[in-house]
């Protein structure tokens, strides 16, 4: 918008007759007739918001490529690196009733991610969602390969994008294998940027939470707990009774957790001790659990197909506001199971 200004328009009068009288008047009060121009201020430009990353609901952030990075979540690969820079981190459960973490990345990344572990099948019906992100990951069994190969991802895996990934002093195989992340990206260089994937974010709901301190998930085999620090403003983590702590120093958490109730099932891949993996549905529709602001509210959610994302409402169809800042969703089942 172009804001046009007053011009001072300067006039010289020449002849002592004409300066005579100007000389007369009080330099205090103008010339008979005419009244004194005051300057126009310049309006304040309107400052333009930030538009909001999707993932995170904070301004600013920029929408980088998607890198979806496999996490070990055992005790024995813990610490984690770089998950307290992920967007988002889905926990899906894995065999024996155990669970892993796929960490999201897109507005910011950390240096070195990991420990990597090897990729399921639910992975790569979550992944959709995020177009054609870079997907990072320390194998998979062999029937399953065939099946990364035709997923809508670039893979960045130890096998596909060796120079990203190293062995990190201290710790033991696997739980020793590590990536760069500027490194996985650079084998991507096509890889999908943020997009809506259905999050919204703002004001909590007016009606409908329920004050809780703490908030439970059960699986098989492992154990999350979710608890409220008013001093930290987010949900502090803790995983079979131990404070999950990033190797970074400090203890996870996140402003925003949903757990998703999801059906799981058998699928067609086992491990060696014919231990099945689990399926975890994420299309279609089911209920849900949003932790923010100290509070629990219920939920719905639905998934159309596997392109789309997740979208979450209100049990009154409302959106379903996260608080901004990194989300953490939970997939688990209503009851713990072992397919």
């Amino acid at each position: 918008m172009t804001v046009r200004l007053p011009r001072m328009i300067a006039v010289t009068l020449a002849g002592a007759a004409v300066l005579a009288p100007a000389a007369a008047c009080s330099s205090d009060e103008p010339a008979p007739g005419r009244q004194p121009q005051a300057a126009a201020d310049s309006p304040e430009p309107t400052p333009t918001p930030e538009p909001a990353h999707p993932f995170t609901g904070l301004p600013g952030g920029r929408r980088g490529p998607v890198l979806a990075v496999k996490i070990e979540n055992t005790a024995a690969g813990k610490p984690q690196l770089g998950l307290k820079s992920a967007d988002i981190v889905y926990v899906t459960q894995v065999e024996a009733g155990l669970t892993r973490l796929i960490a999201v990345f897109s507005s910011k990344l950390p240096a070195k991610i990991g420990p990597v572990r090897s990729a399921r099948i639910t992975d790569l019906h979550l992944v959709p969602q995020f177009g054609k992100p870079a997907f990072a990951y320390s194998g998979a069994q062999t029937k399953m390969l065939p099946f990364i190969a035709e997923a809508p991802l670039f893979d960045v895996s130890d096998s596909r994008a060796p120079g990203a990934y190293y062995r990190q002093p201290g710790r033991y195989a696997p739980y020793n294998l590590f990536a760069n992340t500027k490194r996985l990206l650079a084998a991507a260089p096509e890889a999908s940027r943020a997009e809506d994937i259905g999050f919204t974010f703002g004001d909590a709901p007016a009606e409908g939470g329920t004050p809780r301190k703490t908030y439970s998930v059960r699986y098989p085999a492992a154990r999350f707990t979710f608890g409220w620090s008013e001093k930290a403003g987010k949900w502090l983590i803790w995983q079979d009774g131990e404070k999950d702590m990033a190797a970074e120093g400090g203890q996870l958490a996140a402003p925003t957790v949903v757990v998703q109730y999801t059906k799981t099932v058998r699928s067609q891949f086992h491990d060696k001790n014919q231990s099945y993996t689990p399926l975890v549905h994420t299309t279609g529709k089911g209920r849900a659990v949003v932790l923010r602001d100290g509070k629990a509210y219920k939920a719905r959610w639905s998934r159309a197909s596997e392109e789309e994302g997740t979208v979450f409402t209100t049990e009154t169809g409302e959106p379903m506001n996260f608080a901004p800042g990194q989300v953490w969703v939970v997939l688990a089942s209503a009851k713990p199971v072992t397919p």
